[in-house]
């Protein structure tokens, strides 16, 4: 943005410049993912559990490796836990391998929509801020879920807009629009976001940030299409911060000449045509 933003986002005492978060999943190769990553120029990324080797420690390994965590923050997710038993156990193995105390809550017992499920996720998120957890949780689009989560000590909350990797766009505008309105912490709009449109969308409506993963790691060049997703990130939360889009001046029932018309090639003054 050509003026600073005046309300960084900040996460549990952390500022972050960059407001695209990025998913590591379904990338062709670890090159790929890398240049998205670089692309984006993210500061968090998110992984998912169940795709590494939880008997190693994750420095170890080649995914993790090709974050660069002096200036990401890696985001382990429990992507797979069905239930919240099984996402607090994926929390805690990934903190004793190194993945530090930041998780993204996943607990997905439905295989077909991986819709996530409202009373698990709310359970886990009790346990794992009692335990030391900074814990971004996945949820349904759903104000008083998100209010609970908050009561809870999530350090954001993160409405789907539709369904895990369909590339859908915001199918829950209205409710997201209630979460951002009674927001205690930061919303971050993940999963269905399959294009650039689509960030700037939810940054326009006030969301803080976004998560992508499939849009870029589907995409014949992942690198470029990051880079579109952050340009439209930011070109989304300047029309928010200083559009003012939603006002009746702004959006009036009727049309509204933009340029004056009173005079003009002898038109009466009443003629309201803009064009």
């Amino acid at each position: 943005m050509a003026q600073s933003d005046p309300q960084p986002l900040v996460i549990a005492g952390r500022s972050f410049h960059s407001r695209l978060f990025v998913g590591t999943g379904k990338f062709a190769s670890t090159a790929e993912m890398r240049a998205a990553i670089d692309g984006s120029a993210t500061e968090m990324v998110t992984v998912a559990l169940r795709r590494i080797d939880l008997s190693r420690p994750l420095e170890q390994q080649d995914l993790i490796s090709a974050i660069d965590r002096s200036r990401i923050q890696l985001l382990p997710n429990t992507s797979g836990a069905r239930n919240a038993l099984e996402a607090v156990q994926l929390a805690r193995l990934a903190r004793e391998l190194g993945g530090g105390n930041w998780i993204k809550l996943e607990v997905t017992p439905e295989p077909r929509y991986l819709l996530p499920d409202p009373v698990e996720t709310l359970a886990a998120t009790q346990e794992l801020v009692k335990d030391g957890f900074v814990v971004l949780p996945y949820m349904h689009a759903d104000p008083i879920l998100a209010l609970r989560l908050q009561d809870a000590g999530a350090a954001t909350v993160m409405p789907l807009g539709s369904p895990i990797g369909s590339n859908q766009g915001i199918r829950t505008a209205e409710s997201i629009r209630i979460i951002i309105e009674q927001a205690r912490v930061p919303v971050v709009v993940d999963a269905g976001l399959g294009a650039p449109s689509h960030a700037a969308q939810a940054m326009e409506m006030g969301a803080s940030a976004v998560l992508v993963n499939t849009a870029l790691a589907i995409a014949r060049d992942p690198a470029t299409i990051a880079e579109a997703f952050a340009w439209a990130v930011l070109a989304g939360r300047s029309a928010r911060l200083y559009g003012d889009l939603h006002s009746s001046e702004r959006m009036p029932a009727a049309a509204s000449a933009s340029s004056p018309l009173t005079g003009f090639l002898g038109r009466p003054s009443q003629d309201n045509s803009g064009n």
